[in-house]
């Protein structure tokens, strides 16, 4: 089980904790921050990590700083889609994968007619889940019951799925309680990845980048690598 808010095509530490787990629930009902990743990917050149640029979708808050993500809205689809296609061509047009991965762009962009940054965010994240062969379950926590405390939720989220054990990263790991987890039964299981490779910048820029750089295939077999190391930790707990 892994829980994460939808992120506008995610970092790629992000996106192997959701490849390690067999199902992911969206955190879409938890407060939108301006400042995260829900609207925004920072994207890295096929150059070179080096030279990078944000990628942000203005959005809307109906309800101020206390609106939820699933509430959050694009503030103009029409010219957010154009940029956000300009911009991907732009970096990764000349990448042997680009055809592959915009076959798939279609469905992403044609969340735009919802005007949901969510649905956006979700979509995008969906869309690298497939070109990694990803085969699991989604879910969204607004469709269930549970506690409003921070590792409560988690838990009770967590419990609801039938899960045996839960994927954490590493900030959340700074302030889980595991005692809710205890409760149900449930294993906790720090997510960690490799800081060398395709790995070097996985928790400050776009997947997409070592995606087209690298390779789907190429990144596809090192997610692999990384989710199998904790599918046995998950199988010895």
């Amino acid at each position: 089980m892994a829980i994460h808010q939808p992120n506008l095509f995610p970092r790629l530490s992000t996106l192997a904790k959701l490849f390690a787990a067999d199902c992911w629930i969206v955190l879409d009902d938890v407060q939108f921050a301006r400042r995260d990743f829900q609207h925004r990917a920072r994207l890295g050149s096929m150059s070179g990590p080096d030279r990078r640029q944000w990628l942000s979708i203005p959005t809307h808050l109906p309800h101020g700083r206390s609106t939820l993500i699933k509430d959050a809205v694009v503030a103009d689809p029409d010219l957010a889609r154009r940029r956000l296609t300009h911009m991907l061509a732009q970096y990764y047009a000349k990448s042997p994968d680009w055809p592959r991965f915009r076959s798939g762009l279609d469905a992403v962009l044609h969340r735009f007619e919802t005007a949901r940054m969510a649905d956006l965010a979700e979509e995008s994240t969906k869309l690298l889940l497939r070109l990694l062969g990803w085969r699991g379950r989604i879910l969204r926590s607004s469709c269930l019951s549970v506690r409003p405390e921070r590792s409560e939720r988690l838990a009770d989220l967590s419990a609801a799925t039938g899960a045996r054990g839960y994927l954490c990263g590493t900030g959340g790991m700074r302030y889980l309680v595991t005692a809710p987890f205890e409760a149900h039964g449930l294993s906790v299981v720090p997510f960690v990845t490799p800081s060398i490779g395709v790995w070097r910048d996985a928790r400050e820029m776009s997947a997409l980048r070592p995606l087209m750089a690298a390779g789907i295939a190429a990144v596809a077999g090192d997610v692999r690598i990384v989710a199998a190391s904790h599918q046995r930790t998950m199988g010895s707990v």
